[in-house]
């Protein structure tokens, strides 16, 4: 497994100016078109937009979404029932040790609403051999270390911008939530963010809220403000389940 660059490399400027973007109406979907390589989808994540096909099952064109309400996770916020917990013991939590693999269960054609194209896997491929993109991997120990569940997505100053997620067994892909939160909002760092894009029902069982798209652009400023997390070099911190 090739080490993750800590910090991440610059890949340089995209080729898209979402400064324009941000000055169309205030619609959810404010652009279609453009590439995926590594300078575009930062620029866009810094800007609050994330991408995502507009075809079906996810098939290009590309769209660059800002939703009105936008999915979060803050500080304090995750809720975690005591089955949770017992899952949160049972199971093997790593960082970046499967990436490819989770990307590829979130990109199951079995799934339902299933999204993720080959160019949307390479795009966040890329981003990951960059330092920037990086995988929760949940396993069954007692399985044989069977990959169960995980989630992925990018890494920006105290920003996680999440992307998908997937589960093979219960409760596997909100352990792997659980593990997040643990890592990347800590109490030492206040103003960072896990963006979910949406706030579904299952995300807001566990603590995910909707917050107004000026709110979110605010706080959002203050997470890229922070020093990038060295996620995958972090250590889950002693009681991460609550």
């Amino acid at each position: 497994m090739p080490e993750v660059p800590y910090p991440p490399i610059d890949p340089g400027p995209g080729a898209v100016d979402f400064d324009d973007l941000l000055d169309l109406p205030d619609e959810d979907l404010l652009g279609v078109g453009a590439d995926l390589a590594p300078g575009t989808l930062l620029d866009a994540y810094r800007h609050g937009l994330f991408p995502m096909g507009i075809g079906e099952h996810g098939a290009p064109p590309i769209g660059w979404w800002r939703p009105e309400l936008r999915g979060v996770l803050l500080p304090g916020a995750l809720r975690v029932s005591r089955s949770l917990r017992r899952s949160c013991r049972r199971y093997g939590v790593t960082v970046d040790r499967a990436f490819d693999a989770v990307v590829a269960a979130c990109a199951d054609p079995a799934r339902d609403g299933r999204w993720i194209t080959d160019d949307i896997r390479r795009a966040y491929g890329t981003l990951h051999r960059l330092g920037w993109a990086h995988s929760v991997e949940v396993w069954d120990e007692g399985g044989g270390g069977r990959l169960v569940g995980g989630l992925y997505g990018v890494s920006i100053g105290g920003l996680f911008a999440g992307e998908s997620m997937f589960r093979r067994a219960t409760d596997a892909s909100k352990v792997a939530l659980v593990a997040l939160d643990a890592l990347v909002l800590a109490p030492s760092r206040p103003a960072a963010i896990i963006d979910t894009q949406w706030a579904t029902p299952h995300l807001a069982s566990l603590g995910v809220t909707e917050i107004p798209r000026e709110e979110y652009a605010g706080r959002l400023r203050q997470a890229l403000a922070l020093p990038q997390i060295e996620l995958v070099r972090s250590a889950l911190p002693e009681g991460w389940a609550g």
